[in-house]
């Protein structure tokens, strides 16, 4: 049986940049990084996103598809989407509405899609944000 998600990894194909991505441009905080013993060169970076674990390693190469992705929730949907331009980061999909929450997708530099989401105030789970 399932007990819970261990973690949602991506694939990099340069560790530096990706890592300038995920911490510089997201803000993620690095819980682990290291260089795996057996495989050098090889990095598996763990950040810690209010109890899940998003992973990046060049442990696999991108698969060029589309695949699973994930959906970071901000306080500020609109103040993310003048980053995004600002820093020029890709756009997946522009900014979308729906009665409970409004999103836009992004491209990390090896093309991965994230999706940044802010719940509306009437959504059912606002308050455990």
């Amino acid at each position: 049986m399932i007990k819970e998600v261990a973690f949602i990894g991506y694939p990099v194909t340069d560790v530096a940049r990706a890592r300038a991505f995920y911490e510089g441009f997201l803000g993620l905080k690095v819980h682990c990084a290291e260089e795996i013993k057996t495989m050098p060169g090889i990095w598996w970076i763990e950040y810690d996103v209010a109890g899940v674990t998003v992973a990046i390693s060049n442990a696999w190469p991108p698969s060029g598809q589309s695949g699973p992705g994930v959906a970071f929730e901000v306080d500020d949907l609109d103040a993310f989407v003048a980053k995004t331009r600002e820093a020029g980061v890709s756009f997946a999909f522009e900014p979308m509405e729906s009665p409970i929450c409004r999103f836009f997708g992004i491209k990390d530099p090896d093309g991965n899609d994230i999706t940044i989401h802010q719940r509306s105030a009437d959504h059912p789970e606002h308050s455990h944000s």
